[in-house]
Protein backbone atom coordinates (compact mmCIF):
# COMPACT_ATOMS: atom_id res chain seq x y z
CA UNK A 1 0.00 0.00 0.00
CA UNK A 2 1.35 3.29 -1.21
CA UNK A 3 0.31 6.42 0.31
CA UNK A 4 -0.01 8.94 -2.35
CA UNK A 5 1.55 11.76 -0.52
CA UNK A 6 5.06 10.79 -0.61
CA UNK A 7 6.33 14.31 0.06
CA UNK A 8 3.98 14.86 2.75
CA UNK A 9 5.17 11.49 4.57
CA UNK A 10 8.16 13.16 5.52
CA UNK A 11 6.67 15.87 7.29
CA UNK A 12 5.85 16.94 11.04
CA UNK A 13 2.11 15.66 11.59
CA UNK A 14 0.12 18.04 12.65
CA UNK A 15 -1.21 16.64 15.98
CA UNK A 16 -4.97 17.33 16.29
CA UNK A 17 -7.67 20.17 15.66
CA UNK A 18 -10.39 20.33 17.72
CA UNK A 19 -13.61 22.35 17.26
CA UNK A 20 -16.48 23.00 19.82
CA UNK A 21 -20.13 25.22 19.90
CA UNK A 22 -22.50 25.85 22.58
CA UNK A 23 -26.50 27.35 22.23
CA UNK A 24 -26.11 26.66 18.36
CA UNK A 25 -29.31 24.83 16.99
CA UNK A 26 -27.90 21.77 14.69
CA UNK A 27 -24.35 22.26 16.34
CA UNK A 28 -23.47 18.95 15.43
CA UNK A 29 -23.67 20.46 11.43
CA UNK A 30 -21.80 23.19 12.60
CA UNK A 31 -19.04 21.29 14.21
CA UNK A 32 -18.84 19.02 11.15
CA UNK A 33 -18.06 22.24 9.00
CA UNK A 34 -15.48 23.48 11.51
CA UNK A 35 -13.84 20.25 11.39
CA UNK A 36 -13.31 20.46 7.47
CA UNK A 37 -11.56 23.81 7.91
CA UNK A 38 -9.32 21.64 10.59
CA UNK A 39 -8.78 18.72 8.33
CA UNK A 40 -5.19 19.54 7.77
CA UNK A 41 -4.70 19.03 11.42
CA UNK A 42 -5.28 15.77 10.85
CA UNK A 43 -6.25 13.03 8.39
CA UNK A 44 -6.66 9.64 10.26
CA UNK A 45 -9.93 9.66 11.91
CA UNK A 46 -12.80 12.30 12.84
CA UNK A 47 -15.30 12.00 15.72
CA UNK A 48 -18.13 14.57 17.18
CA UNK A 49 -19.94 14.52 20.14
CA UNK A 50 -23.32 16.24 20.61
CA UNK A 51 -25.54 16.68 24.08
CA UNK A 52 -29.24 17.38 23.47
CA UNK A 53 -30.33 18.82 27.36
CA UNK A 54 -30.74 15.07 28.28
CA UNK A 55 -28.32 12.58 26.44
CA UNK A 56 -24.85 12.49 24.76
CA UNK A 57 -24.53 11.41 21.18
CA UNK A 58 -21.45 10.48 19.76
CA UNK A 59 -20.30 9.18 16.03
CA UNK A 60 -16.66 8.68 15.60
CA UNK A 61 -14.82 7.19 12.03
CA UNK A 62 -11.58 6.61 10.67
CA UNK A 63 -10.50 8.87 7.77
CA UNK A 64 -12.01 12.18 6.69
CA UNK A 65 -14.32 14.52 7.29
CA UNK A 66 -16.10 14.13 4.01
CA UNK A 67 -17.48 11.06 3.67
CA UNK A 68 -18.44 10.70 7.43
CA UNK A 69 -20.26 13.83 8.49
CA UNK A 70 -21.61 14.85 5.30
CA UNK A 71 -24.18 12.92 5.60
CA UNK A 72 -28.01 13.72 6.93
CA UNK A 73 -28.30 10.52 8.60
CA UNK A 74 -25.35 11.10 10.69
CA UNK A 75 -26.17 14.58 11.58
CA UNK A 76 -29.36 13.63 12.61
CA UNK A 77 -28.46 10.84 14.66
CA UNK A 78 -26.47 13.75 16.50
CA UNK A 79 -29.17 16.03 18.14
CA UNK A 80 -28.41 19.18 20.42
CA UNK A 81 -27.65 22.52 20.84
CA UNK A 82 -24.06 22.14 22.09
CA UNK A 83 -21.84 19.71 20.14
CA UNK A 84 -17.50 19.13 20.04
CA UNK A 85 -15.39 17.66 17.75
CA UNK A 86 -11.54 16.57 17.13
CA UNK A 87 -9.43 15.39 13.76
CA UNK A 88 -6.72 13.15 14.78
CA UNK A 89 -3.26 11.70 13.88
CA UNK A 90 -2.16 9.20 16.19
CA UNK A 91 0.73 10.97 18.37
CA UNK A 92 0.41 9.02 20.88
CA UNK A 93 -1.92 5.73 21.05
CA UNK A 94 -2.67 3.67 18.36
CA UNK A 95 -4.70 3.68 15.13
CA UNK A 96 -7.84 2.51 15.97
CA UNK A 97 -11.29 3.76 16.67
CA UNK A 98 -11.29 3.12 20.32
CA UNK A 99 -8.85 6.17 19.85
CA UNK A 100 -10.90 8.35 18.28
CA UNK A 101 -12.20 11.38 20.01
CA UNK A 102 -14.24 12.93 21.57
CA UNK A 103 -13.45 10.29 24.44
CA UNK A 104 -16.52 9.88 26.38
CA UNK A 105 -17.39 8.53 29.78
CA UNK A 106 -20.32 8.47 32.44
CA UNK A 107 -18.77 9.85 35.73
CA UNK A 108 -20.45 10.37 38.80
CA UNK A 109 -20.76 13.82 37.90
CA UNK A 110 -22.56 12.45 34.70
CA UNK A 111 -21.75 12.61 31.35
CA UNK A 112 -17.86 13.76 30.22
CA UNK A 113 -16.50 14.12 26.99
CA UNK A 114 -13.53 15.50 25.99
CA UNK A 115 -11.63 16.35 22.52
CA UNK A 116 -7.71 17.18 22.73
CA UNK A 117 -4.86 18.58 21.20
CA UNK A 118 -2.07 18.28 22.44
CA UNK A 119 0.18 15.70 24.25
CA UNK A 120 0.55 14.47 27.99
CA UNK A 121 4.08 14.15 28.98
CA UNK A 122 3.68 11.88 32.15
CA UNK A 123 0.55 10.02 30.94
CA UNK A 124 2.26 6.69 31.28
CA UNK A 125 3.45 7.41 34.52
CA UNK A 126 -0.18 8.66 35.35
CA UNK A 127 -1.83 5.63 33.72
CA UNK A 128 0.31 3.03 35.68
CA UNK A 129 -0.67 4.85 38.99
CA UNK A 130 -4.27 4.87 37.82
CA UNK A 131 -4.42 0.86 37.11
CA UNK A 132 -2.92 0.03 40.44
CA UNK A 133 -5.83 2.11 41.84
CA UNK A 134 -8.31 0.04 39.75
CA UNK A 135 -9.11 2.33 37.36
CA UNK A 136 -9.97 -0.07 33.71
CA UNK A 137 -8.82 2.01 30.58
CA UNK A 138 -10.91 1.72 27.47
CA UNK A 139 -8.31 2.98 24.85
CA UNK A 140 -4.55 3.55 24.90
CA UNK A 141 -4.87 7.62 24.04
CA UNK A 142 -2.83 9.86 26.91
CA UNK A 143 -6.59 12.30 26.80
CA UNK A 144 -8.16 9.20 28.29
CA UNK A 145 -5.73 9.65 31.31
CA UNK A 146 -7.47 13.13 32.53
CA UNK A 147 -10.82 11.25 32.25
CA UNK A 148 -9.58 9.08 34.86
CA UNK A 149 -7.84 11.44 37.30
CA UNK A 150 -11.10 13.32 37.24
CA UNK A 151 -13.06 10.46 38.28
CA UNK A 152 -10.66 9.36 40.76
CA UNK A 153 -10.50 13.20 42.24
CA UNK A 154 -11.42 13.67 45.89
CA UNK A 155 -13.31 16.85 45.26
CA UNK A 156 -16.49 17.37 45.31
CA UNK A 157 -17.51 19.62 41.97
CA UNK A 158 -16.94 18.71 38.74
CA UNK A 159 -14.90 21.94 38.35
CA UNK A 160 -12.82 21.06 41.20
CA UNK A 161 -11.75 17.65 40.38
CA UNK A 162 -11.29 19.03 36.41
CA UNK A 163 -8.54 21.47 37.49
CA UNK A 164 -7.06 18.35 40.10
CA UNK A 165 -6.75 16.40 37.27
CA UNK A 166 -4.99 19.25 34.83
CA UNK A 167 -2.87 20.10 37.93
CA UNK A 168 -1.52 16.58 37.93
CA UNK A 169 -0.69 16.76 34.37
CA UNK A 170 2.29 17.70 32.18
CA UNK A 171 2.79 18.50 28.69
CA UNK A 172 0.58 20.28 26.30
CA UNK A 173 -2.95 20.76 26.19
CA UNK A 174 -6.18 22.57 24.42
CA UNK A 175 -9.49 20.98 25.75
CA UNK A 176 -12.89 21.04 24.70
CA UNK A 177 -14.81 19.25 27.17
CA UNK A 178 -18.41 18.74 27.49
CA UNK A 179 -20.75 18.04 30.89
CA UNK A 180 -24.30 18.20 31.47
CA UNK A 181 -23.53 21.61 32.87
CA UNK A 182 -21.84 22.67 30.09
CA UNK A 183 -18.39 23.77 28.03
CA UNK A 184 -15.14 23.94 29.39
CA UNK A 185 -12.43 25.52 26.90
CA UNK A 186 -8.82 25.48 28.59
CA UNK A 187 -5.27 25.31 27.40
CA UNK A 188 -2.15 24.15 29.38
CA UNK A 189 -0.29 27.40 31.28
CA UNK A 190 2.32 27.82 28.74
CA UNK A 191 -0.35 28.07 25.77
CA UNK A 192 1.86 25.28 23.97
CA UNK A 193 -1.26 24.43 21.58
CA UNK A 194 -3.64 26.90 20.28
CA UNK A 195 -7.36 27.37 21.36
CA UNK A 196 -9.14 30.79 19.97
CA UNK A 197 -12.77 31.30 20.93
CA UNK A 198 -15.68 33.53 18.35
CA UNK A 199 -19.29 34.07 18.45
CA UNK A 200 -21.70 33.82 15.99
CA UNK A 201 -24.71 35.14 17.29
CA UNK A 202 -25.69 33.67 20.49
CA UNK A 203 -23.43 30.77 20.20
CA UNK A 204 -19.84 30.30 21.49
CA UNK A 205 -17.48 28.41 19.16
CA UNK A 206 -14.14 27.51 20.48
CA UNK A 207 -11.54 26.29 17.69
CA UNK A 208 -7.71 25.28 17.08
CA UNK A 209 -7.29 28.04 14.57
CA UNK A 210 -8.89 31.62 13.25
CA UNK A 211 -10.02 29.80 9.66
CA UNK A 212 -12.39 27.37 10.75
CA UNK A 213 -14.48 30.29 12.55
CA UNK A 214 -14.42 32.21 9.19
CA UNK A 215 -15.85 28.73 7.69
CA UNK A 216 -18.47 29.20 9.88
CA UNK A 217 -19.41 32.48 9.41
CA UNK A 218 -18.68 33.39 13.54
CA UNK A 219 -16.65 36.60 14.48
CA UNK A 220 -13.39 35.64 16.13
CA UNK A 221 -13.59 37.16 19.89
CA UNK A 222 -9.73 36.46 20.94
CA UNK A 223 -7.26 33.65 21.99
CA UNK A 224 -8.14 30.94 25.12
CA UNK A 225 -5.37 32.56 27.03
CA UNK A 226 -2.67 30.11 28.59
CA UNK A 227 -3.41 28.46 31.58
CA UNK A 228 -7.61 29.92 31.35
CA UNK A 229 -10.53 27.78 31.64
CA UNK A 230 -13.10 29.68 29.66
CA UNK A 231 -16.68 28.30 31.19
CA UNK A 232 -19.95 28.52 28.80
CA UNK A 233 -23.04 27.63 30.41
CA UNK A 234 -25.96 29.01 28.55
CA UNK A 235 -25.32 32.82 27.97
CA UNK A 236 -23.11 33.05 31.10
CA UNK A 237 -19.32 32.96 30.51
CA UNK A 238 -16.92 32.59 32.47
CA UNK A 239 -13.15 32.75 32.96
CA UNK A 240 -10.71 30.81 35.69
CA UNK A 241 -7.34 31.04 36.20
CA UNK A 242 -6.34 28.29 38.36
CA UNK A 243 -2.84 27.81 37.23
CA UNK A 244 0.42 30.14 38.87
CA UNK A 245 1.47 32.09 36.00
CA UNK A 246 3.71 31.54 33.55
CA UNK A 247 5.96 33.23 30.46
CA UNK A 248 4.18 31.52 27.55
CA UNK A 249 5.74 29.54 24.77
CA UNK A 250 3.25 28.53 22.08
CA UNK A 251 4.81 26.13 19.27
CA UNK A 252 6.85 28.21 16.99
CA UNK A 253 5.96 25.48 13.95
CA UNK A 254 2.42 26.50 14.01
CA UNK A 255 3.68 29.47 11.80
CA UNK A 256 6.78 27.73 10.25
CA UNK A 257 4.31 24.50 8.88
CA UNK A 258 1.18 23.87 11.19
CA UNK A 259 -1.36 26.22 10.94
CA UNK A 260 -3.52 27.43 7.72
CA UNK A 261 -1.95 29.96 5.91
CA UNK A 262 -5.48 31.81 6.16
CA UNK A 263 -5.02 31.85 9.85
CA UNK A 264 -4.10 33.99 12.66
CA UNK A 265 -2.31 32.71 15.90
CA UNK A 266 -1.36 35.13 18.57
CA UNK A 267 -2.28 37.94 16.49
CA UNK A 268 0.16 37.06 13.55
CA UNK A 269 -0.92 36.15 10.68
CA UNK A 270 0.39 32.83 9.54
CA UNK A 271 0.39 33.75 5.60
CA UNK A 272 2.46 37.31 6.46
CA UNK A 273 4.68 35.24 8.98
CA UNK A 274 6.09 32.72 6.27
CA UNK A 275 6.21 35.09 3.55
CA UNK A 276 8.82 36.67 6.32
CA UNK A 277 10.55 34.10 7.18
CA UNK A 278 11.42 32.90 3.20
CA UNK A 279 12.68 37.00 2.94
CA UNK A 280 15.00 36.23 6.20
CA UNK A 281 15.81 33.44 4.22
CA UNK A 282 16.77 35.26 1.47
CA UNK A 283 19.02 37.66 3.07
CA UNK A 284 20.77 34.90 5.47
CA UNK A 285 21.64 32.51 2.16
CA UNK A 286 21.50 34.13 -1.15
CA UNK A 287 22.42 32.42 -4.06
CA UNK A 288 22.52 33.46 -8.02
CA UNK A 289 19.34 31.44 -9.86
CA UNK A 290 16.57 32.05 -12.63
CA UNK A 291 13.41 30.84 -10.68
CA UNK A 292 12.41 30.74 -6.97
CA UNK A 293 10.21 27.38 -6.50
CA UNK A 294 7.93 26.45 -3.83
CA UNK A 295 7.66 22.67 -2.91
CA UNK A 296 3.61 22.68 -2.83
CA UNK A 297 1.79 23.68 -1.08
CA UNK A 298 3.65 24.35 2.20
CA UNK A 299 6.51 25.62 0.76
CA UNK A 300 4.49 28.06 -0.94
CA UNK A 301 4.65 31.57 1.01
CA UNK A 302 7.85 31.35 2.33
CA UNK A 303 9.12 31.12 -2.00
CA UNK A 304 7.26 34.20 -2.32
CA UNK A 305 8.95 35.84 0.38
CA UNK A 306 12.27 34.57 -0.83
CA UNK A 307 11.45 35.72 -4.56
CA UNK A 308 10.08 39.28 -3.23
CA UNK A 309 13.58 39.94 -1.68
CA UNK A 310 15.68 38.24 -3.54
CA UNK A 311 14.31 39.88 -6.97
CA UNK A 312 14.34 35.81 -8.65
CA UNK A 313 11.25 35.18 -9.97
CA UNK A 314 8.69 32.91 -8.38
CA UNK A 315 7.88 30.19 -10.95
CA UNK A 316 5.86 26.77 -10.18
CA UNK A 317 8.20 24.33 -11.03
CA UNK A 318 6.58 21.44 -9.45
CA UNK A 319 3.04 20.84 -10.44
CA UNK A 320 0.39 19.32 -7.92
CA UNK A 321 -2.24 16.72 -8.46
CA UNK A 322 -5.73 17.83 -6.05
CA UNK A 323 -7.21 15.14 -6.99
CA UNK A 324 -5.14 11.94 -6.18
CA UNK A 325 -6.95 9.54 -3.62
CA UNK A 326 -5.14 8.77 -0.29
CA UNK A 327 -3.86 5.28 -1.02
CA UNK A 328 -2.60 3.21 -3.90
CA UNK A 329 -2.05 -0.55 -4.48
CA UNK A 330 0.96 -1.17 -5.60
CA UNK A 331 2.46 -4.55 -6.79
CA UNK A 332 5.58 -3.41 -6.96
CA UNK A 333 8.75 -1.54 -6.44
CA UNK A 334 8.43 -0.15 -9.98
CA UNK A 335 5.03 0.73 -10.11
CA UNK A 336 5.49 1.69 -6.21
CA UNK A 337 8.19 4.83 -7.82
CA UNK A 338 5.95 5.67 -10.50
CA UNK A 339 3.11 6.37 -7.78
CA UNK A 340 5.04 9.33 -6.70
CA UNK A 341 4.72 11.00 -9.75
CA UNK A 342 0.97 10.67 -9.23
CA UNK A 343 0.98 13.65 -6.56
CA UNK A 344 3.76 15.74 -7.92
CA UNK A 345 5.18 16.56 -11.09
CA UNK A 346 8.14 18.73 -12.11
CA UNK A 347 7.09 21.51 -15.00
CA UNK A 348 9.85 20.11 -17.16
CA UNK A 349 9.51 22.77 -19.98
CA UNK A 350 10.37 25.71 -17.23
CA UNK A 351 13.34 23.69 -15.61
CA UNK A 352 15.09 22.63 -18.24
CA UNK A 353 19.06 24.35 -18.29
CA UNK A 354 17.46 26.56 -15.49
CA UNK A 355 19.47 27.28 -11.72
CA UNK A 356 16.58 26.53 -9.50
CA UNK A 357 16.04 27.16 -5.81
CA UNK A 358 13.44 25.03 -4.03
CA UNK A 359 11.96 26.53 -0.99
CA UNK A 360 10.63 24.24 1.78
CA UNK A 361 9.55 24.48 4.90
CA UNK A 362 11.59 21.50 6.46
CA UNK A 363 13.53 18.81 6.18
CA UNK A 364 12.74 16.21 8.88
CA UNK A 365 14.04 12.27 7.49
CA UNK A 366 15.46 13.78 4.73
CA UNK A 367 14.01 11.42 1.95
CA UNK A 368 11.55 13.94 0.92
CA UNK A 369 14.00 16.60 -0.21
CA UNK A 370 16.29 13.59 -1.38
CA UNK A 371 12.86 13.25 -4.17
CA UNK A 372 12.70 16.67 -5.20
CA UNK A 373 15.73 17.51 -5.69
CA UNK A 374 16.31 14.22 -8.44
CA UNK A 375 13.21 15.55 -9.69
CA UNK A 376 14.43 18.65 -10.45
CA UNK A 377 17.88 17.28 -11.96
CA UNK A 378 15.65 14.47 -13.90
CA UNK A 379 13.64 17.58 -15.73
CA UNK A 380 17.03 18.46 -16.88
CA UNK A 381 17.52 21.64 -13.79
CA UNK A 382 21.63 22.76 -14.84
CA UNK A 383 21.47 23.88 -10.52
CA UNK A 384 19.55 22.92 -7.46
CA UNK A 385 19.50 24.75 -4.41
CA UNK A 386 17.40 24.12 -1.37
CA UNK A 387 16.01 26.50 1.23
CA UNK A 388 14.32 25.40 4.20
CA UNK A 389 12.21 28.06 5.90
CA UNK A 390 12.74 26.43 9.59
CA UNK A 391 16.31 25.45 11.58
CA UNK A 392 17.23 22.10 11.28
CA UNK A 393 14.98 20.23 13.22
CA UNK A 394 17.29 18.26 15.63
CA UNK A 395 15.17 16.93 18.26
CA UNK A 396 11.96 15.24 18.91
CA UNK A 397 9.13 17.03 20.03
CA UNK A 398 6.82 15.65 23.14
CA UNK A 399 3.94 17.80 22.84
CA UNK A 400 1.76 16.84 20.56
CA UNK A 401 3.69 16.22 17.15
CA UNK A 402 4.44 13.13 15.88
CA UNK A 403 8.01 13.15 14.97
CA UNK A 404 10.21 10.44 14.27
CA UNK A 405 12.58 9.26 16.99
CA UNK A 406 15.68 11.40 17.14
CA UNK A 407 18.21 8.63 15.71
CA UNK A 408 15.73 9.17 12.31
CA UNK A 409 15.93 13.05 12.05
CA UNK A 410 18.56 14.26 9.43
CA UNK A 411 19.67 16.97 11.42
CA UNK A 412 20.33 14.89 14.69
CA UNK A 413 23.08 12.72 12.50
CA UNK A 414 24.69 15.79 10.08
CA UNK A 415 25.66 18.74 9.94
CA UNK A 416 24.74 21.03 6.84
CA UNK A 417 27.05 19.66 4.60
CA UNK A 418 26.76 16.33 5.52
CA UNK A 419 22.99 16.83 4.63
CA UNK A 420 23.58 18.31 1.04
CA UNK A 421 25.41 15.26 0.43
CA UNK A 422 22.15 13.53 1.45
CA UNK A 423 20.18 14.93 -0.79
CA UNK A 424 22.03 15.86 -3.66
CA UNK A 425 21.85 19.40 -3.54
CA UNK A 426 23.92 22.09 -4.97
CA UNK A 427 23.79 24.06 -1.67
CA UNK A 428 21.54 23.73 1.24
CA UNK A 429 20.91 26.61 3.77
CA UNK A 430 18.39 26.64 6.73
CA UNK A 431 17.10 29.82 8.17
CA UNK A 432 18.68 31.15 11.36
CA UNK A 433 16.53 30.40 14.90
CA UNK A 434 17.35 34.27 15.46
CA UNK A 435 16.08 34.89 11.92
CA UNK A 436 12.83 32.73 12.40
CA UNK A 437 12.29 35.00 15.51
CA UNK A 438 12.47 38.31 13.35
CA UNK A 439 9.91 36.89 11.25
CA UNK A 440 7.83 37.03 14.13
CA UNK A 441 8.58 40.66 15.25
CA UNK A 442 11.49 39.44 17.77
CA UNK A 443 14.78 41.21 17.60
CA UNK A 444 16.14 37.78 18.33
CA UNK A 445 15.77 34.57 20.38
CA UNK A 446 16.33 35.33 23.87
CA UNK A 447 18.82 33.09 25.56
CA UNK A 448 16.60 32.50 28.94
CA UNK A 449 12.94 31.97 28.40
CA UNK A 450 12.55 32.53 24.74
CA UNK A 451 8.81 33.54 23.73
CA UNK A 452 8.07 30.16 22.11
CA UNK A 453 8.66 26.56 21.99
CA UNK A 454 11.48 25.92 19.65
CA UNK A 455 12.47 22.74 21.29
CA UNK A 456 12.61 20.68 17.97
CA UNK A 457 15.10 22.88 16.69
CA UNK A 458 16.99 23.69 19.98
CA UNK A 459 16.33 20.99 22.50
CA UNK A 460 15.19 23.53 25.05
CA UNK A 461 12.16 21.72 26.05
CA UNK A 462 9.73 24.10 28.91
CA UNK A 463 8.09 21.31 30.85
CA UNK A 464 9.46 18.25 32.34
CA UNK A 465 9.51 15.31 30.33
CA UNK A 466 8.87 12.34 33.16
CA UNK A 467 7.88 9.75 30.52
CA UNK A 468 10.57 10.24 28.45
CA UNK A 469 13.02 10.49 31.27
CA UNK A 470 12.19 7.55 32.82
CA UNK A 471 13.26 5.58 30.07
CA UNK A 472 16.61 5.31 29.41
CA UNK A 473 16.27 4.97 25.45
CA UNK A 474 14.10 4.90 22.55
CA UNK A 475 13.47 1.22 22.85
CA UNK A 476 13.02 0.93 26.56
CA UNK A 477 10.46 3.86 25.96
CA UNK A 478 8.25 1.88 22.95
CA UNK A 479 8.62 -1.00 25.36
CA UNK A 480 7.01 0.79 28.09
CA UNK A 481 4.35 2.29 25.89
CA UNK A 482 3.83 -1.27 24.24
CA UNK A 483 2.97 -2.57 28.15
CA UNK A 484 0.74 0.13 28.11
CA UNK A 485 -1.37 -0.96 25.09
Amino acid sequence: MLTTHPYDDDKLREECGIFGVSSSEGAAAMVALGLHALQHRGQEAAGITSFDGAHFHTHRAMGHVAGNFDRDDVIRSLPGTVACGHVRYSTTGETALRNVQPLYADLATGGFAIAHNGNISNAMRLRRELVRRGSIFQSTSDTETIIHLVATSNYRTLMDRFIDALKQVEGAYSLIVMTPEGMIACRDPLGIRPLVMGRLGESVIFASETVALDVVGAEFVRAVEPGELVVVQGSEIRSLRPFAPMAPRPCIFEWVYFSRPDSIVEDHSIYSVRKGIGAQLAIESPVDADYVIPVPDSGVPAAIGYAQASGIPFELGIIRSHYVGRTFISPGDKVRHLGVKLKHNANRALIKGKRIILVDDSIVRGTTSLKIVQMMRDAGASEVHMRIASPPTRHSCFYGVDTPERAKLLAAKHDVGGMTDFIHADSLAFVSIDGLYKALGEAKRAEVRPKYCDACFTGDYPTTLTDHDECSDVDQFALLEERLV
